[in-house]
């Protein structure tokens, strides 16, 4: 199929307004839909788009836009945002579900666009870009987040603690787009590796470690609180056939 930028740019924007309608509902249910929220949004809206656009530069040498670039810009400006408004309660999770929304529908501009696309095949379900039948990558990652975004929905009925949501769905989708780029028609690296591959590596390791932490902080926690909750227990009655029973 040809590009269809009119219809490319539809997709980004919906894309965008996923991302933004998936923020406010999680905002919502955690009690945080105040004014300073709107500011991180703008924050994380701004630095994303930003860095976004310079690292598909600095990898690429041309333009177009990095979701992992847009992902840590993102993440950068809203610590530095959480600092300057003095916010000190985690919003990860907020994040989590407005990446999965976000790019579950913004992954078809990139399809309409033309941009992103695999790696020829004559599989049954290739589509034709760039001059060959390929493998749609772009839907591939689309049907990837949509599917993240039902677990990350399972997860948050777990009651878990705040910031497990961003760790579970970083982890989930640094292992997906890091299978998707071996379909993917882009230049490798060392060991035959992408760019992009190498950065979800080290994201694979970053959210691993942070879910065993938080893991091990909860059952701490845990057992600091079975402590506290049970009762003291009584010193054991001692009797003698001499003096009977004494008692401490």
């Amino acid at each position: 199929m040809h590009p269809v930028p009119s219809l490319a740019s539809v997709c980004y924007a919906l894309g965008y307004l996923s991302g933004l309608a998936g923020f406010l509902w999680m905002a919502r249910r955690r009690g945080l839909a105040t004014e300073a929220i709107g500011i991180i949004v703008a924050s994380a809206l701004v630095g994303g788009l930003v860095f976004a656009n310079l690292s598909q530069w600095v990898v690429t040498g041309s333009g177009g836009k990095s979701i992992l670039g847009g992902i840590a810009g993102g993440y950068l400006s809203v610590i530095l945002a959480k600092k300057w408004i003095g916010l000190n309660r985690p919003l990860g999770d907020l994040f989590a579900v407005a990446i999965c929304a976000g790019e579950a529908v913004g992954r078809w501009g990139c399809y309409f666009g033309g941009c992103c696309y695999g790696k020829p095949t004559h599989l049954p379900w290739a589509i034709w870009q760039n001059g060959a039948l390929r493998h749609p990558t772009q839907i591939y990652l689309s049907l990837s987040c949509a599917a993240i975004l039902f677990v990350l929905l399972q997860v948050e009925k777990l009651e878990c603690e705040e910031n497990m949501l961003f760790f579970v769905e970083g982890l989930l989708y640094c292992s997906a787009r890091f299978f998707v780029e071996f379909l993917r028609d882009t230049p490798t690296t060392a060991c035959g590796l992408s760019a992009a591959q190498w950065g979800c590596l080290v994201g694979i390791l970053f959210f691993t470690c942070k879910i065993t932490n938080s893991r091990t902080r909860g059952k701490a926690s845990a057992r600091t609180r079975f402590a506290l909750d049970s009762p003291p227990q009584q010193p054991p009655i001692i009797s003698s056939p001499i003096a009977g029973e004494l008692t401490p």
